[in-house]
């Protein structure tokens, strides 16, 4: 099991992603190659991870055109012109927590308009600041009542988001992962994944947000897709979860065992800076990191026999 730090050091995105990867980063971080040209954030959601990289070039990449629409806007917009419009909106449609029918207002205009920077704003006062949209492509995830706001925080963290846009080369992609084209990487590259987890749910996997949803063949899919790139000469890190409230990832387990790749065990309990033994009881949740290379780094590698 890998330790957490007592005080995340890495830049957190604006984006309140599900199974974002912000609290993980102190673990994950260590485990990733040095002296990386391109780093491909193959499933980059809300961008945490790509973000933090150190490489020459990041390309973040994601079938959700909507976000990948937003993150252009912020790379492409003065960040002077984007606040201001994030406090136009709320101040002309009094947006607050409480405030639904502004909320209903703005998701209307939004669906109409389609400009970028309100989806932001909406995240920003949706339930569980998600992005969810229904099978005609119109954002209907329901108002974040007594929960949701553009606060100081999301505020800070948008502003270092910005940022950090613009002093990295990067590049922003919206293909399916199958459509991404590797063909030019090099074993100076790396390619990491995170995607929807085939044994957990939420409105990133369900397939109720109006783009393709995750299955066991998308998951077998991905699994070979990682053994193409091996055979390439690429590194390659997927996160995932071997085990979830009684759930087992047979696919990916037989998948690594198979193959011989490398796993970390990841300490979920974001908080407890120390290992403890994983109860594997109905509620236990055994998340990782899989690599086809030996990281540089003096944290413990487990084997499978304990799951």
């Amino acid at each position: 099991m890998i330790k957490t730090a007592q005080k995340n050091p890495y830049l957190c995105s604006p984006m309140n992603y599900i199974g974002g990867k912000y609290k993980l980063l102190p673990q994950i971080m260590p485990l990733f190659p040095e002296n990386i040209r391109v780093f491909v954030d193959l499933f980059c959601g809300g961008a945490n991870v790509g973000i933090n990289v150190k490489s020459e070039k990041v390309v973040f990449n994601d079938n959700l055109s909507y976000l990948i629409d937003l993150y252009r806007a912020f790379q492409m917009l003065p960040k002077s012109e984007i606040l201001l419009h994030i406090e136009k909106r709320i101040e002309d449609l009094a947006l607050s927590m409480t405030n639904e029918q502004g909320y209903l207002t703005l998701r209307n205009i939004y669906n109409s308009e389609r400009n970028p920077l309100d989806l932001f704003v909406l995240t920003a006062y949706s339930f569980n600041h998600q992005i969810r949209f229904n099978n005609s492509h119109l954002f209907n995830n329901p108002f974040g009542r007594d929960r949701s706001s553009f606060n100081s925080r999301m505020k800070n963290n948008l502003i270092a988001f910005l940022d950090r846009l613009n002093s990295e080369n990067v590049y922003f992609s919206c293909k399916n992962f199958e459509s991404f084209d590797l063909s030019d990487f090099s074993t100076e590259d790396f390619i990491y994944c995170d995607p929807p987890y085939l044994i957990t749910t939420g409105t990133y996997n369900d397939g109720k947000r109006g783009f393709e949803g995750w299955n066991k063949s998308e998951e077998i899919k991905l699994l070979d897709l990682l053994n193409t790139i091996d055979k390439k000469g690429l590194r390659f890190a997927l996160s995932n979860v071997l085990v979830h409230k009684g759930k087992t990832n047979e696919i990916l387990i037989e998948w690594i065992q198979q193959h011989n790749y490398n796993v970390f065990h990841l300490n979920k309990n974001y908080s407890n800076s120390n290992y403890h033994t994983l109860d594997r009881d109905k509620n236990s949740s055994d998340e990782v990191l899989i690599t086809n290379y030996k990281p540089q780094t003096n944290q413990l590698t487990l084997d499978l026999c304990d799951i």
